[in-house]
C-alpha cells in the first residue's frame, strides 16, 4: 500500500480505513494533485479486503471547502474537462464501492466537499459543521452530481432551496432534513465517529455489501419487480453462505 501522500493521509485499524484530506491551511480545498491522490487512496481502500468500513474526513477546521478556485478558474478547456471527469470518477468510486463509506464532517463541507459527503453512505457531523453548495455565487452549478444526489437524499423542494440560495447550513438543520445521520459534540467527535465505524465493521461484511447494492438499486430506473427479484437472489445467496450458516447456528445455540 502507498502510505505517503502530499495532500491526504490513509490509515487502517480494526478493519476501518480513514482517508484524511490534508491541506488544512487551504481548508482542504481540492486541486488537481489532491484529487488524484484522493482517487488513488479510495481505490486502495476499496481493494483492501481487510477493510470493512471507510471514513473520509478533513484535517483542521474543514472537511473540504470545495475546489481550489485559484487553480480551477485558470484552467484551459482541456484541463477543465479532465478535472470534471476525474471528479465524477472520484464520486463514483465512493458511491459504487462494495463497502460503506462514512463522511465525518468537522467544519466546512462546501461545493465539491459536500458532493463527496453526499456520495458517502452516511454523514456524521460535528456540532459546528456547515455544509452547502455555493456554486450559484460563481454563476455555476455543482458539477459532481450534487444536484442529483442532493435531491435523492433530501427531496426536491429543500434541494432547490439549498441550490438556489447557495447558503451554508448548520448540522442540526441538515439532521432534521435527513442528510446528517448523527451529530456529535466537538471534543468527542473523532472518538464517536470511530466508535460508529467500528460498530458497523462488526456487522456481516457480505450482508452489508448486498444491503448497499440493493439500497443503491432502489434509485435506479429499473422495474420494481426486478428490484424485488434482486433482493430475493441476494438473500438466497447469503443464506447458503458460510457467514449466515455460522450466524444462524450461533443464534440457535443461544436459544
Amino acid at each position: 500500500m502507498k502510505t505517503t501522500y502530499k495532500n491526504i493521509k490513509v490509515t487502517i485499524h480494526n478493519n476501518v480505513a480513514v482517508l484524511s484530506f490534508n491541506r488544512p491551511e487551504q481548508l482542504n480545498a481540492m486541486n488537481r494533485d489532491m484529487m488524484n491522490e484522493i482517487i488513488d487512496g479510495i481505490n486502495i481502500i476499496n481493494e483492501d479486503d481487510s477493510v470493512f468500513v471507510a471514513i473520509i474526513r478533513g484535517e483542521g477546521r474543514a472537511f473540504m471547502a470545495g475546489a481550489d478556485i485559484k487553480e480551477y478558474g485558470g484552467q484551459t478547456p482541456e484541463q477543465f474537462k479532465s478535472f470534471q471527469d476525474c471528479g465524477i470518477q472520484l464520486y463514483k468510486s465512493i458511491e459504487k464501492a462494495t463497502k460503506p463509506w462514512i463522511a465525518a464532517v468537522n467544519g466546512f463541507a462546501l461545493g465539491g466537499g459536500f458532493e463527496i459527503a453526499l456520495s458517502c453512505d452516511m454523514i456524521l457531523a460535528s456540532e459546528n459543521a456547515k455544509m452547502g453548495l455555493p456554486e450559484v455565487f460563481l454563476s455555476l452549478v455543482p458539477g459532481g452530481g450534487g444536484t442529483q444526489r442532493l435531491i435523492q437524499k433530501i427531496g426536491l423542494n429543500r434541494a432547490k432551496e439549498m441550490l438556489f440560495f447557495g447558503n451554508q447550513y448548520e448540522a442540526d438543520k441538515l439532521y432534521k432534513w435527513g442528510i446528517v445521520n448523527e451529530i456529535y459534540i466537538q471534543n468527542e467527535f473523532d472518538d464517536e465517529v470511530m466508535k460508529f465505524a467500528e460498530k458497523l465493521a462488526r456487522r456481516s461484511p457480505s450482508a452489508v455489501k448486498e444491503l448497499k447494492r440493493l439500497a443503491q438499486l432502489s434509485l435506479e430506473p429499473v422495474a420494481f419487480e426486478k428490484k424485488l427479484a434482486e433482493e430475493g437472489v441476494a438473500v438466497t445467496n447469503l443464506f447458503y453462505g458460510e457467514e449466515a450458516k455460522e450466524a444462524i447456528q450461533k443464534f440457535i445455540d443461544k436459544t
